[in-house]
């Protein structure tokens, strides 16, 4: 039994984790989030803890970033696109058990000291800015480090907010290029 709390979007979202882990969840029920809704999470986040996985689209990463923003301290876990997709859909209820394993092996947490290790300079030297193949690069890269998919702002701010450290991004970056 996972002891964090899952905050997920649906009622599907909790039968494919469910297929991977025995854990409990939440459901916002999308970007609503009733009053009752953010009690429960409120409730759990001091708790038992929190771990965030929402849907990688546009919609999973609004409610994201407001959660993250309401309980700074909560766990991120990231199921990459190519592997929450299926039937035209994107979304966690689309992923596979080991998908699901997988993200959450990787959780992060926001660091409260924010790091200034990454610059922009270092996703362009390592082609995942300026570049044809830059995206695609950097959601290999976002799915090996566990910080999930973002254009080069979002990205740069999650490798220097989640705690990624110089050898983990040189070493992610050596069997990206292998």
């Amino acid at each position: 039994m996972l002891k964090e709390v899952l905050v997920v979007e649906g009622k599907m979202d909790t039968v494919a984790i469910r297929k991977a882990i025995e854990a409990d969840t939440i459901e916002t029920g999308g970007f609503t989030l009733a009053p009752y809704t953010l009690r429960q999470i409120e409730a759990a986040y001091k708790k038992r803890g929190i771990i965030i996985l929402t849907d990688p689209d546009g919609a999973g990463e609004r409610i994201r970033k407001f959660l993250t923003a309401r309980f700074p301290d909560a766990g991120q876990a990231f199921v990459p696109k190519q592997q929450a997709t299926a039937h035209n859909d994107v979304g966690i209820e689309q992923a596979q058990p080991e998908a699901i394993l997988a993200a959450l092996a990787k959780v992060r947490h926001h660091e409260c000291s924010i790091q200034d290790e990454f610059t922009v300079m270092d996703l362009y030297r390592n082609r995942l800015s300026g570049c044809a193949e830059a995206s695609a690069r950097r959601d290999a890269l976002g799915a090996t480090l566990g910080i999930g998919y973002g254009n080069v702002k979002r990205f740069l701010e999650r490798l220097n907010h989640y705690g990624v450290t110089r050898d983990e991004f040189e070493q992610a970056l050596v069997n990206l290029d292998k």
